[in-house]
C-alpha cells in the first residue's frame, strides 16, 4: 500500500505545508513592498534634485545621475521580486486547494483523481518554492547594490568634506 493511504493524517502535512508558506511568503511581500515605495520615494527625490538644479556644470549633477541610474535598477530588481513573490503565494495557494482536494478524493476512494490532484499539488509547491528562491535572489542583488550606492556616495562624501577643510563626520 501507498504510505499516504496508510494514514490519511499524512494528507495534512501536503496541506499545512503550502498553507505555511503562503504566510512566510506574505510576510516577505508586504517587506519587499516597503523597500519598493522606499527605492521609489528616493528615485522621485533625487530626479526632483536633478530637475530642480541650477547648474548644469555641478560636480555632484553626475553622481545624481549616478544615483538615479541605479535607483532605477533598484526599483526593477523589486518590481521583479514582487512578482516572483506574487507568484510563489499563488502557487502555494493553489497547492493547498489540491492537497485538500487529495484529501477529499482520498475519502471517496478515487484514486486516479487523488494521486492527480497530490501531483500537481507537488508541481505547485515546487513553483512556490521557485519564487521565493527567484524573489529571495533578487532581494540579495537589490540589497548589494543599495549598499554599493551607500559606499559610493559616503566616499564622494569625504573627499567633499576632506577638500572643503570640513572635519569628517565621527572624526
Amino acid at each position: 500500500m501507498h504510505p499516504l493511504s496508510d494514514n490519511p493524517l499524512s494528507i495534512l502535512s501536503f496541506i499545512v505545508a503550502p498553507a505555511l508558506l503562503t504566510n512566510a511568503s506574505s510576510l516577505i511581500l508586504l517587506g519587499t513592498g516597503n523597500r519598493f515605495a522606499r527605492a521609489i520615494d528616493r528615485a522621485r527625490n533625487v530626479a526632483h534634485e536633478l530637475s530642480t538644479t541650477i547648474s548644469k556644470t555641478d560636480p555632484l549633477e553626475e553622481r545624481k545621475g549616478e544615483q538615479l541610474r541605479y535607483a532605477e535598477r533598484r526599483t526593477l530588481h523589486l518590481v521583479r521580486a514582487l512578482t516572483a513573490f506574487y507568484l510563489a503565494i499563488g502557487c502555494f495557494a493553489g497547492a493547498t486547494l489540491l492537497s485538500l482536494l487529495g484529501a477529499v478524493f482520498h475519502v471517496l476512494h478515487h484514486e486516479v483523481l487523488r494521486q492527480f490532484s497530490l501531483l500537481t499539488a507537488l508541481a505547485a509547491g515546487t513553483g512556490g518554492v521557485g519564487g521565493l528562491v527567484a524573489g529571495s535572489a533578487l532581494l540579495v542583488l537589490e540589497t548589494r547594490m543599495a549598499h554599493y550606492i551607500l559606499k559610493r556616495e559616503t566616499k564622494i562624501t569625504m573627499q567633499l568634506t576632506q577638500r572643503s577643510g570640513i572635519p569628517a563626520p565621527g572624526a
